[in-house]
């Protein structure tokens, strides 16, 4: 057929032609379409040897041979690649297509068996053998799958939207149980593979179950979404209904003057209420608004709500209401006592403040902020300060905040706005002038959503405050009344400008007599309380309280130490709850065997009296700690190894000290020759932890002078310092921390940098006392104190 031809709408030549039991036909491959008998289909024909089997068809009035692919990525496929049993089908219409595309709309006729294959004219053809259902009268067997399968196919039509009726009609009026399964199975939405094995089932009891079992698996899937569309359609109607009959009821309520009432009987009481709120006259005018948009505003509309939540803040919020301040100076300095050992620089401020705010009511309270390590009693202390003031007292943690909103508020146009944690804090306390503890300023987050330590800057600014918008209210709110408290660990990450708002008050880890004495007046009748145990029940002596903070506890604050005596307290209630009553008194031999083997060794014991070992200072966020260094020489060409997780500048550290003993070789006693003939290795110990900073640049250089002289180091000094290279000892921070860590360490003396002295005030009495101080302005002014005489060891 010429393409000419092939363009036109080609005559159903096949309509009208007779098949014989067996013959010869073209083939026509589906790649993923199966068609049965009696079904009428439209086909898009790709493939070149397809377009002339069609056409070779028509031309010679003959059936087309529809078989399945067994591999549906066949391009080309072959006699193997067909199933054997397909659908004889007579083409009623072949159009082509202004695009170059080819159609077909065939009809089903009946099953055959697939024979030999040839290969004609461009296309295949098969010997076809034609395959009829059983004909004859139905057993009771088949006839009960006939039903089941009707009522099935009934079921599933039913469940669908827009079924032609025509389509129910065939079904209900087919009576041969094959053209029912075919007729089925073509419409079903099945994978093409099911549809073969139906096409294939030649036996009427099989192919009625198989398609039975199909149609089962598609009805589930259809009921489920039937349920869902059903719910779905109700839950709208409920809404619809419930509109519907407000409006009645509105309507009823009208005709009975009843929602006329309820509904002004309330916007009378919130009127009422904004009277009695104690506003500032901008707060009322906004208010009044509010209850003037309510008073219009129908109950059902979504906005409702949002403005009566709104009106709710704004008469809530303690505009006006205080508790009055106890200027009892005497009784503030006992609640104080009574709450906190030690600490007298914040007593001291906070007494201060009593006695300024006595002979000024109207002064700015103060902006303050303690910094120290975990445990030293930062947020128990605002509670105590709260108490001695006679205020209320609220908290909330800024730890991870990094949402602008935390602290001014969300707007009211968002589902679920608040506002910011100020003004809830405020309504918690029902007061506008509490105690109120920002909690770890120095881990505040930035996002996209702002920066929360930027929006700080107006609340804790005492020039500003009296005038703070939260985002939420939108007008302001006086907040020069409340005494703010931030705590800290770290000072330095908090944000310059914030940090520049904040008076600043360290408080310093607790000595060995300092925790011994917290613990005899708080924590023993804490854990007591908390344990059920009985004031006389247990005995904690001082002995057993020094042995539990030298061997299981190694901490600035007394957080750990609390936990252990609470272990200690829970083992005593579980032999008493075991029927062994007390008293118990607790001796250091005893908790072995309560709290295990001693956590801690004394610091004194690791220290080694070798050449080439000093003992430093360090710094760190939870309070200070000594930093052994080691210095070892070995046979080499002048190398310098460093371990220990060192920093840059304390790598530095050390080659400033290497180059500094060099200049004074012949000063020191030291051979010039060594240094080109020994590898020196320098080590600080606990080598999985980052250490960086200048400080270590004393003992760094003790400890190489020390190793290469032959003379150790006093095992009872500790020092810290910056060297320069010429010998000059500069001051370094955290000195209160770092003699706390040499007192609490066992360390008799300690060698600091003179310019230093400054900080010896800061540093607690007991720590003063036990200690020894060496101020050094050079490193002529170290050695000498810390090095043992000569005549040990030998040099390196």
């Amino acid at each position: 057929m010429s393409d000419a031809t092939r363009s036109e709408e080609q005559p159903k030549a096949g309509g009208t032609s007779e098949l014989s039991t067996a013959e010869t036909v073209p083939v026509v491959p589906l790649s993923d379409a199966v068609v049965f008998p009696g079904m009428m289909l439209p086909l898009a024909i790709g493939r070149p040897e397809s377009v002339a089997a069609v056409e070779a068809a028509i031309r010679d009035e003959r059936p087309i041979a529809l078989l399945l692919q067994r591999n549906q990525e066949a391009k080309a496929p072959q006699p193997d690649d067909l199933y054997r049993i397909g659908t004889l089908a007579t083409p009623l219409r072949f159009v082509t297509a202004p695009d170059g595309g080819h159609h077909l709309v065939c009809q089903g006729v009946t099953r055959f068996r697939a024979g030999a294959f040839t290969h004609t004219g461009g296309y295949l053809t098969v010997y076809a053998e034609r395959l009829s259902d059983p004909s004859g009268e139905l057993g009771p067997q088949l006839e009960a799958q006939l039903l089941a399968l009707r009522a099935q196919a009934l079921e599933g039509l039913s469940l669908l939207p827009q079924v032609p009726e025509e389509l129910a009609a065939a079904v209900r009026s087919i009576r041969e149980p094959g053209a029912l399964a075919d007729l089925i199975a073509g419409y079903l939405d099945i994978e093409s593979a099911d549809k073969q094995r139906i096409l294939e089932a030649l036996d009427l009891p099989t192919r009625l179950a198989e398609a039975s079992r199909l149609l089962e698996g598609r009805l589930q899937v259809l009921r489920i979404s039937s349920r869902i569309r059903r719910e779905t359609q109700e839950s709208m109607g409920a809404k619809q209904r419930e509109f519907i009959l407000r409006e009645q009821l509105q309507q009823i309520q009208k005709e009975l003057g009843e929602g006329e009432d309820a509904k002004g009987a309330e916007l009378k009481e919130l009127g009422e209420a904004i009277a009695k709120a104690g506003m500032p006259d901008a707060a009322r005018e906004q208010a009044e608004r509010e209850l003037k948009r309510l008073e219009r505003m129908p109950e059902a509309a979504g906005e409702y709500s949002m403005v009566r939540t709104y009106l709710d803040w704004l008469i809530e919020f303690p505009w006006s209401t205080e508790t009055a301040d106890n200027y009892d100076l005497a009784a503030a300095r006992e609640v104080l006592d009574a709450d906190h050992f030690g600490l007298d620089k914040i007593k001291r401020r906070i007494v201060e403040f009593l006695a300024v705010r006595k002979r000024n009511p109207e002064g700015h309270a103060p902006i303050l902020c303690f910094v120290g390590p975990p445990g030293v009693g930062k947020t128990s202390l605002g509670q105590s300060i709260a108490r001695a003031m006679g205020r209320k007292f609220e908290r909330f943690s800024l730890g991870g905040t990094h949402d602008e909103a935390e602290i001014r508020g969300h707007r009211r146009t968002y589902i679920g706005a608040l506002p910011g944690n100020i003004v809830r804090a405020l309504k918690r306390a029902g007061t506008r002038n509490p105690v109120l503890m920002l909690d770890e300023l120095d881990k505040l987050g930035v996002g996209y959503q702002g920066d929360p330590a930027a929006a700080l800057l107006e609340v804790l600014d005492p020039a500003q405050n009296s005038s703070f918008r939260d985002t939420y209210l939108d007008v302001e709110v006086d907040l020069s009344r409340v005494i703010f408290i931030g705590t800290a660990n770290v000072l330095d990450q908090i944000p310059g400008p914030l940090r520049d708002r904040l008076e600043v008050i360290e408080l310093p880890g607790y000595t060995q007599t300092d925790k011994l004495e917290i613990a005899r007046r708080y924590l023993i009748v804490r854990q007591r309380e908390q344990n059920g145990l009985g004031e006389d029940e247990i005995v904690l002596p001082d002995a057993t309280l020094a042995a539990i903070i030298d061997g299981y506890t190694r901490e600035a604050g007394v957080r750990q130490l609390e936990r252990q005596i609470g272990a200690v307290c829970r083992a005593i209630t579980t032999r008493i709850a075991e029927g062994k009553p007390g008293p118990y008194t607790i001796r250091p031999e005893d908790l072995h065997e309560i709290l295990g083997a001693r956590k801690f060794e004394d610091e004194m014991a690791l220290r080694t009296s070798v050449p080439g070992v000093a003992t430093g200072l360090a710094w760190t966020p939870v309070g200070g700690q000594i930093l052994f260094i080691e210095a070892a020489a070995t046979p080499g060409k002048g190398k310098l190894h460093l371990t220990g997780q060192l920093g840059d500048v304390m790598k530095e550290s050390v080659e400033i000290a290497i180059t500094l003993i060099k200049s004074r070789a012949d000063k020191l006693g030291i051979d010039a020759a060594k240094f080109n003939e020994r590898d020196i290795h320098v080590h600080v110990p606990a080598g999985a932890i980052p250490k960086d900073g200048p400080s270590a640049g004393v003992a760094m250089t003790t400890a190489l002078v020390s190793l290469l002289t032959g003379r150790r180091v006093h095992a009872d000094l500790a020092m810290t310092g910056e060297i320069t290279l010429r010998g000059l000892v500069l001051p370094v921070g955290g000195i209160k921390e770092k003699v706390l860590a040499a007192h609490t360490a066992g360390i008799r003396r300690v060698i600091l940098p003179a310019r230093n002295k400054k900080d010896h005030e800061d540093i607690p009495k007991a720590a003063r006392e036990a200690l020894e101080f060496i101020w050094a302005e050079t490193l002529d002014d170290v050695l000498p104190a810390a090095l043992e005489p000569a005549g040990g060891a030998d040099p390196a």
